[in-house]
């Protein structure tokens, strides 16, 4: 039987305002002086034309090297040689732009300022807790709206719990999406994830997960292989011992592999001393924050359930669920 999270009452879409507090991750000045570079989040809502209509919102992160020009009239040109290659975040049913153990934050920040920076998009969904449809509708805009306004036409998608079914839909029958990462994922709604091979797929989950048990990403490894053509197809499972649906036990480790794999994504594009260069910057990345930086963050108040309560009150102001 297929496992997935109970849909909560659906609330109106929302605005982009609402997530003031999470649009950068504490010690980002310790990520700046590291790499001697800014960071660039730029909040967007972006318009999904469907039948049930509502911009969806979302925080991007973009490489130094892709500012936008004086006046901020134009959208940013891609460098010489770009690898044309984004990454989209994904959360789980309850929406939100920081992900299990709000690792999404420093993540999207570490990726934009790689040598060869991959652009990062932190995003929501116009009804949280909905249907599958509606957000793989979502995903699909926004890979839509990164192609027509930065030339990007490659993706990695990541989906944290009800996201590993948005993820996997949207990825099926694209090929635009280049690779996959699922942390804590469902089995219902994941069919797509037969359509992927041969590209890569990363499966994250903890043992002691007490909300969709770690038997689903075992599932899920099965379904990606049953499906491996003649092109064949790599999917890793890691399971972590002990560790719930958050990961909070094993956040930066989490981190770390979600970082790398989204990297070996497009390094098959680049070569030599364009590839070298950006392994380097990758390693010094990886160990910008030590354990106490860490445990920090994981601790820091801007986190996803406090962030949930506020937008849940939010949407009671408003008339909403």
């Amino acid at each position: 039987m297929a496992s997935t999270l109970l849909p909560h009452a659906r609330p109106k879409p929302h605005s982009i305002h609402e997530y003031a507090a999470l649009t950068h991750p504490p010690h980002l000045s310790r990520l700046e002086s590291s790499t001697h570079k800014p960071a660039l989040v730029e909040p967007l809502s972006i318009d999904v034309d469907d039948p049930q209509g509502g911009f969806v919102p979302g925080f991007l992160h973009l490489p130094p090297d892709m500012l936008p020009a004086a006046g901020g009239e134009e959208p940013p040109l891609l460098p010489p040689h770009h690898h044309r290659t984004a990454t989209i975040l994904l959360s789980g049913a309850g929406g939100g732009v920081a992900g299990p153990s709000s690792i999404y934050l420093s993540l999207a920040c570490k990726l934009a300022t790689l040598g060869r920076g991959i652009p990062a998009l932190r995003l929501d969904y116009r009804f949280p807790g909905a249907s599958t449809a509606p957000c793989v509708r979502d995903a699909r805009a926004a890979m839509t709206y990164l192609r027509d306004a930065y030339g990007l036409d490659r993706f990695v998608l990541v989906g944290w719990s009800f996201g590993s079914a948005v993820v996997l839909d949207a990825a099926a029958e694209d090929p635009k999406v280049v690779g996959c990462a699922v942390v804590a994922g469902q089995t219902a709604g994941c069919e797509g994830v037969a359509k992927l091979a041969p590209r890569p797929l990363l499966l994250l989950h903890g043992s002691a997960d007490g909300t969709l048990a770690v038997g689903c990403s075992r599932r899920l490894e099965k379904m990606y292989k049953e499906g491996i053509g003649e092109d064949g197809g790599e999917c890793k499972l890691h399971i972590f011992p002990e560790d719930g649906h958050t990961l909070e036990k094993n956040a930066e480790k989490a981190e770390e592999m979600l970082c790398e794999f989204i990297a070996s994504c497009l390094l098959d594009g680049l070569g030599g001393r364009t590839r070298s260069l950006f392994v380097s910057d990758l390693k010094l990345i990886s160990f910008l924050w030590g354990e106490d930086s860490w445990s920090d963050f994981v601790n820091n108040k801007v986190v996803e359930d406090e962030y949930q309560e506020d937008r849940r009150a939010v949407f009671a102001r408003e008339g909403g669920a």
